[in-house]
């Protein structure tokens, strides 16, 4: 029913006293995970009033370290804490490599386990699914294999309204079909269509990251209607050379893949150090797309599905 999402880092490869590397975490309905690990991730969880235990997954979306040079140690804190039930991770390779020498030096006697889930870059697939959420992978245009990740909340299943059950007299066996998305017979031989009796109780939501990358219709067709959309703009509007040489996006390249895909609102991020005063770089994006907020640290965006409560 709502994504949340906690801005933990908002620069680029170079913190500032004041902006940290990449990072995020997103709440699914109260299922926490970490997207990005920057360096010092496990303190801003922590500032931000996340107990890390929570974390039931972590997304990678590419080597560079200042997405994942935070991880290690926190994959350290979390045996400290004592957990025990296994944590997965999604990443691109050799991520798996960097892992094995991780716990064969530094963690030998972890007390639960670090699962590697390698993410192909090149594919636009689900790759992570439980009961109520689907994540999928982004391919994204950078200078080493980079996946954005796309949170989707499933729609929920069907709800049978009051009304429809008093008016009908339905039976137990009718309100089950009529959740299976069947038509009912009345007693009265009356066949009465499922749209007239039932109802989805909430709209689900999603939530895409996209970071780093050049500009990408191909993604903004990925991440069509998509509520709240994370895209870096490392550079202002004026720099769209050496962002496209960088392999990133400016200003106005994330908002054209937001205005491009349909989104309800852009959050802009990964900025270089260069921008002391993120303002400007805020002005240039809502020029193109009006709904646009800035990343920043410590901050939580929320969307939530408007709920359908009939009687």
């Amino acid at each position: 029913m709502s994504i949340a999402v906690t801005i933990l880092g908002s620069s680029s490869a170079k913190p500032t006293a004041d902006r940290h590397p990449s990072a995020q975490a997103v709440n699914v309905n109260e299922q926490y995970y970490l997207v990005d690990a920057g360096e010092g991730v496990q303190q801003r969880l922590i500032r931000a009033g996340i107990n890390p235990l929570k974390l039931r997954g972590v997304f990678i979306s590419h080597l560079h370290g200042d997405h994942v040079y935070g991880l290690l140690p926190l994959l350290s804190t979390l045996g400290l804490y004592g957990k025990r039930t296994p944590l997965p991770i999604y990443a691109p390779r050799p991520f798996g490599e960097i892992l094995e020498a991780h716990l064969r030096y530094f963690d030998t006697a972890l007390p639960y386990e670090p699962q590697w889930h390698e993410v192909d870059t090149t594919a636009n697939r689900i790759i992570f699914e439980n009961d109520s959420l689907e994540v999928w992978s982004l391919p994204l245009r950078h200078r080493v294999p980079t996946s954005g990740y796309l949170f989707r909340e499933k729609e929920p299943a069907l709800n049978v309204s009051k009304y429809a059950i008093e008016r009908y007299g339905l039976s137990i066996a009718q309100i089950v079909a009529a959740k299976r998305g069947e038509a009912i017979t009345t007693a009265d031989g009356e066949v009465v269509e499922n749209s007239r009796i039932t109802y989805r109780p909430y709209r689900p939501v999603s939530y895409a990251y996209c970071s780093d990358t050049n500009y990408s219709a191909r993604l903004a067709s990925m991440v069509e209607g998509v509520d709240l959309l994370y895209h870096e703009a490392t550079y202002a509007a004026d720099e769209r050379r050496t962002a496209r040489d960088r392999g990133h996006s400016t200003t106005v390249d994330a908002a054209n893949v937001a205005l491009k895909a349909g989104a309800g609102r852009l959050i802009i991020g990964h900025f270089s150090t260069r921008y002391k005063d993120l303002e400007p770089l805020l002005q240039q994006s809502r020029e193109v797309f009006a709904a646009t907020d800035l990343a920043i640290e410590g901050q939580t965006f929320t969307v939530t599905g408007q709920r359908h409560d009939k009687i």
